[in-house]
């Protein structure tokens, strides 16, 4: 049976890369991908060599700095999916910006906010029924730099992440990660028929975001776009779930983190207030 996967941030990168991964799988996957370019990306996924009697590639415009081109997005998609199965909801996109500037469309929060976490979270929002019916697995992309929230202070979120803020691009990039984590674990309480996973990628540093931080591969630990990419895949396979449903951030390596090190996002007060 073919399996559908909605997915974010797939024009380039790891996305892509995971994307052409599972083309080359034997089991049949139809993509709904949405993305800033949509003839751009559709023109790269048309040259891509795969069985296309097999798999299929549907293309439309997403921009996550607008909620109202999430929601058109949102709209698309259950068009598209008709009485089809939702199998897979693929969080992947992510920006790294400073908060030096006024929020995209008015927004009281700065850009990085916006996509890395609520434009996101409002599309999960969107299709809450057809994932909830479905039974879907939502991999939501997350990172390492979860545990840099400033001074260990959810406090401070609402400082740094507010549009003009003056926040730099890691302390931007740090709490919206970790905001979107509270978003997840959340979604884990509320969307009880399926199955929500937080994973990463591990330390990628030739994704446009890591060059912008000035990372290189002569770091310990880095890895390739390609390796990074499998490592988001292991959460699409992945049966060894934990039992609690709070264990939810699969590591790069492919084990499951202890909650420890995340005890700051476990609050359930702070998750609410962070959607």
């Amino acid at each position: 049976m073919v399996k559908t996967v909605v997915a974010t941030g797939t024009s380039s990168g790891l996305g892509f890369e995971a994307i052409k991964q599972l083309l080359q799988q034997s089991e049949p996957y139809h993509f709904i991908l949405g993305v800033r370019d949509a003839t751009k990306t559709q023109a790269k996924y048309d040259c891509l060599d795969f069985d296309k009697s097999k798999h299929t590639i549907t293309v439309f415009s997403l921009d996550l700095l607008s909620l109202a081109s999430v929601q058109s997005f949102a709209g698309n998609v259950l068009s598209q999916l008709g009485a089809q199965t939702l199998d897979y909801l693929f969080l992947c996109a992510g920006m790294l910006d400073s908060a030096d500037g006024p929020g995209p469309n008015g927004s009281p929060w700065c850009s990085g906010c916006v996509v890395n976490h609520l434009a996101q979270h409002y599309l999960i929002h969107l299709l809450h029924d057809t994932l909830s019916t479905s039974q879907s697995r939502v991999v939501v992309v997350s990172s390492g730099a979860i545990r840099r929230v400033r001074d260990q202070n959810p406090e401070t979120l609402d400082v740094d992440l507010k549009a003009n803020s003056k926040a730099g691009v890691r302390t931007v990039y740090s709490a919206s990660k970790f905001v979107q984590l509270l978003g997840a674990l959340n979604w884990r309480r509320e969307l009880l028929s399926c199955t929500v996973i937080a994973v990463s990628p591990g330390l990628i540093p030739s994704t446009n975001l890591a060059t912008d931080l000035g990372l290189s591969m002569d770091m310990p630990d880095a890895k390739t776009i390609p390796e990074g990419a499998q490592n988001l895949l292991r959460a699409f396979a992945a049966t060894d779930l934990p039992s609690d449903p709070e264990q939810i951030f699969l590591t790069s390596w492919g084990e499951w983190w202890p909650k420890d090190v995340y005890a700051l996002a476990l609050d359930e007060k702070l998750q609410k207030n962070g959607v």
